[in-house]
């Protein structure tokens, strides 16, 4: 295949740690995200995805069960504000920040660039600034362009668009926040949704933030949460964490339990490595999330190569959800559903010495005793419960 003159050849580490690139690989067009397709296919249109979108703006809020209440659904749709605001700024231009097209900067670039002398220095400078602002992770890898969207889309139409990046950007900053985990552990609920929406929204303010401390430095940054490209390759690639059978990145300080962000710029850095510990060799072994799956939308198998419909990268050997399957399940719901990482036994508090010693357990050749050890982990909480221990 032809590498981008600014991406190296790829590591083995990249493979191991869940990025296995193969020569029918093909870029990505957003416009095949299930999330954009819920807008123009019919295939993924339905009158349940018509509700779930407009549950966000409590028009249509089930009244059904506990973790599904009216109060539920405020919670979630509150915390969802301020990604909102900024993701609809700019709707009337088809330029929805933040999803469909890069979230556009207010700090203009200063005309005096600082000279960096030592990239690694100021890698380690951009980590404790993105720390002080909320970023739970930070990883730095190179602007591979294998993973940007071939496109973006106008919101207008949801046609293709193209991306106008500024030329020269050259790096990747990746941004990893975590997940409530007592929300997490309420999945499937509109109260649970809370834990995307408030991270949504922290990233939202955490990217800006650090774009514009980047850009009164004199270098161009470009501030993106789900928009331009897929994040999950890049956080493989800076070391954050390895992919799984569920889909999601698991690091060692949080398992599956976070919303990922990026920044591309062009300021001097030095690059982090994928770093691969085994979490591959668990997923092997372990189907939970499959088994848990209420639209069997996960796979059971080894990694595969594409997928079962346009949703699916081409090129790229990794487990491969049936988005469409998962889709449908979110519609009817009225809200997201995270079933996948609830029980992922990764899914763990590693502040706790007993967590820490299981993972070490999960990532050696014990692994199978690791897995046994699982067995009940991941069991849903009631919805209710929450609140009631946050009202004593």
């Amino acid at each position: 295949m032809v590498w981008p003159n600014n991406t190296p050849p790829q590591r083995d580490g990249d493979a191991n740690a869940g990025i296995d690139v193969t020569d029918d690989f093909e870029g990505f067009a957003q416009r095949n995200d299930i999330f954009t397709r819920a807008f123009w296919d019919d295939r993924v249109i339905s009158k349940h995805s018509a509700k779930f979108f407009a549950s966000y703006r409590m028009e249509a809020a089930p009244r059904r069960g506990d973790g599904f209440s009216r109060r539920d659904f405020a919670l979630r749709n509150a915390s969802w504000l301020i990604s909102d605001m900024v993701s609809n700024r700019t709707a009337d231009q088809g330029l929805r920040q933040g999803f469909q097209a890069p979230i556009q900067s207010d700090t203009p670039v200063a005309d005096e660039t600082i000279e960096v002398d030592d990239p690694t220095q100021m890698s380690a400078e951009i980590k404790r600034i993105a720390k002080f602002f909320g970023a739970d992770l930070c990883g730095v890898t190179d602007l591979d362009e294998r993973w940007l969207y071939t496109s973006r889309v106008d919101t207008r139409d949801m046609t293709d668009a193209p991306h106008d990046l500024p030329e020269g950007l050259t790096n990747v900053i990746v941004l990893g926040h975590e997940m409530d985990e007592e929300l997490v552990a309420t999945y499937p609920s509109a109260l649970a949704g809370a834990a995307t929406g408030r991270e949504y929204s922290h990233e939202a303010s955490i990217v800006m933030q650090l774009a514009a401390y980047i850009r009164n430095l004199g270098y161009e940054a470009v501030p993106s949460m789900n928009d331009t490209g897929l994040v999950i390759p890049y956080a493989v690639k800076a070391g954050l964490g390895e992919y799984a059978r569920n889909q999601m990145v698991i690091t060692p300080e949080f398992g599956p339990r976070l919303r990922f962000s990026k920044i591309f710029t062009n300021l001097p850095l030095s690059h982090d490595s994928a770093n691969p510990k085994g979490v591959r060799d668990f997923c092997d072994i372990c189907t939970k999330c499959a088994t848990a799956c209420p639209v069997k939308a996960l796979p059971f198998g080894p990694p595969e190569v594409g997928g079962s419909n346009v949703s699916a990268i081409k090129g790229v050997r990794k487990w491969t959800s049936d988005a469409e399957k998962c889709f449908s399940f979110w519609a009817k719901l009225s809200s997201d559903c995270a079933i996948c990482m609830r029980v992922c036994p990764f899914n763990r508090d590693y502040t706790k010495p007993q967590h820490r010693l299981w993972l070490k357990l999960a990532l050696s050749p014990l692994r199978h005793l690791a897995l046994r050890l699982s067995k009940s982990h991941g069991a849903r909480k009631k919805p209710g419960g929450w609140w009631t221990k946050n009202a004593n």
